[in-house]
């Protein structure tokens, strides 16, 4: 059996269904040659009988790894790559569908820059649009890092053996350990190529006012990437400081506090903007209504407050 131009990777974990739209997203790819590779990393949904069933199709080249107890993604994802055996591995998640051309956009970029690193774009699954909100979740990236998502990036085999993959040692859980292998990549010289064609279509996840709040509490162990590359710091923090450009209006609202019994003028200058993105600008980008304003601030110190937790513990200087 002749070698393939491409290996897939991903890791998945209880997401059954997503996994199957996952897969048939993949066999309609207008590229040949191209093998899959999965990881089950102890799922305890029917995510194996949805496996075994796939791969009885016979019309996509699957191949599966089995994990008997949960150990991450980065573990997962390099067990994925190492059973590959294309020179090219495109990794993606299994709450993603790649649009048809998406694996063919890759090997072109590729081919162009054969020892890059390349990146798709990545938007909301368009049939899940109604579900965005405040209490949803998705993804959109447009241009090239900082943070290089495994739902949509590419990397030469070479290169991950040279690498070592991702940092399964120090990532057991999610948050950071893509960006982690990026930054290993870059740090090395490595180019890295972005390509608009390549489009992957990212699950828009409801996950309630609780579930979302659990989600910002957790990007505590993220801060530890930042404390590494002293360059994402500047690439990607505002002021090399805010971790998003919310945490900046909340921190000068928060200061407006402070200092409104001494000047309200100056209050009134810190912790306008704040207050005025609250009540006019995120409700309309995050499709809800002014009265989400208290959820809105209630989640944005929420994750802050994980933000700054992780910068204690990994002594670097994020809010």
């Amino acid at each position: 059996m002749s070698a393939p131009r491409a290996s897939v990777v991903l890791a998945t974990h209880d997401r059954a269904d997503r996994l199957a739209a996952l897969l048939d997203g993949l066999r309609a790819q207008t590229a040949d040659g191209f093998e899959v590779v999965v990881v089950d990393d102890a799922s305890t949904d029917d995510t194996p009988r949805v496996l075994r069933e796939e791969a009885a199709r016979g019309d996509l080249e699957l191949r599966t790894v089995r994990f008997e107890a949960n150990r991450g993604p980065a573990a997962a994802r390099n067990a994925g790559w190492r059973a590959a055996r294309a020179p090219f591995v495109a990794f993606t998640d299994d709450d993603c569908v790649p649009s048809p051309g998406w694996l063919e956009a890759m090997l072109e970029a590729h081919a162009q820059q054969p020892a890059a690193l390349v990146q798709g774009r990545t938007d909301p699954h368009p049939d899940e649009l109604h579900a965005d909100g405040p209490f949803s979740r998705t993804l959109r990236v447009h241009r090239a890092g900082p943070h290089f998502q495994t739902c949509n990036v590419a990397y030469p085999r070479a290169l991950l053996e040279r690498l070592g993959g991702f940092d399964e040692v120090t990532f057991t859980v999610p948050g950071g350990e893509d960006a982690d292998l990026a930054w290993r990549a870059l740090g090395d010289g490595v180019p890295v190529a972005f390509s608009q064609r390549a489009q992957v279509f990212h699950a828009v996840s409801r996950l309630g006012a609780l579930g979302k709040l659990r989600v910002a509490w957790r990007w505590s162990e993220t801060m530890r990437i930042y404390a590494r590359y002293p360059r994402l710091r500047r690439d990607s923090l505002l002021y090399g400081v805010f971790w998003k450009g919310t945490h900046y209006l909340l921190a000068r609202w928060l200061l407006s506090l402070l200092v409104g019994r001494r000047s309200r003028l100056l209050a009134a200058w810190l912790g306008w903007p704040y207050l005025s993105h609250l009540l006019a600008d995120r409700w309309r980008e995050d499709g809800g209504t002014p009265l989400h304003a208290p959820w809105y601030l209630l989640h944005d110190v929420v994750e802050m407050a994980a933000v700054l937790r992780g910068a204690v513990r990994y002594r670097v200087f994020v809010l």
